[in-house]
């Protein structure tokens, strides 16, 4: 019973130390022209003949927290068979539409060449638990 409560006691300290080792809390104040992540995730991708070419299924973050790409799923038919690629947050552009209250975005590619790009795989901690 002791052992159990110098391990637990141990437990909680190792806790308390790890959290006194984070940053306080720095709060930030989102500007009209900011996105979310839940706006974008989801948004279909078009080309420029209006052609759907995609969704967005994901973003990255490179290890500074900046985001990195989209991961888009390419092809396939309700879920099954899609490709993901990774692509640079500079290839396609999003914006929201006052007019019409969505976002929206568009990409100067092919299909065929989204296609063709290097697979883009959830493995490891890609595929990991979020909790």
């Amino acid at each position: 019973m002791r052992k159990s409560i110098i391990i637990a006691t141990a437990a909680i300290a190792f806790a308390g130390g790890a959290l006194a080792d984070a940053a306080a809390p720095q709060f930030v104040t989102l500007q009209k022209s900011d996105m979310l992540s839940s706006n974008i995730v989801g948004v279909d991708v078009y080309d420029s003949a209006d052609h759907k070419l995609g969704t967005v299924k994901d973003i990255a973050f490179d290890s500074s927290k900046a985001v990195k790409g989209y991961i888009l799923s390419v092809g396939g038919l309700l879920g099954m068979g899609a490709h993901y690629v990774a692509v640079d947050i500079g290839s396609v552009a999003v914006k929201y539409d006052p007019s019409d209250k969505k976002w929206h975005a568009n990409m100067n590619a092919s299909k065929d060449e989204l296609k063709a790009a290097p697979e883009f795989k959830y493995e490891g901690e890609w595929n990991a638990s979020k909790s």
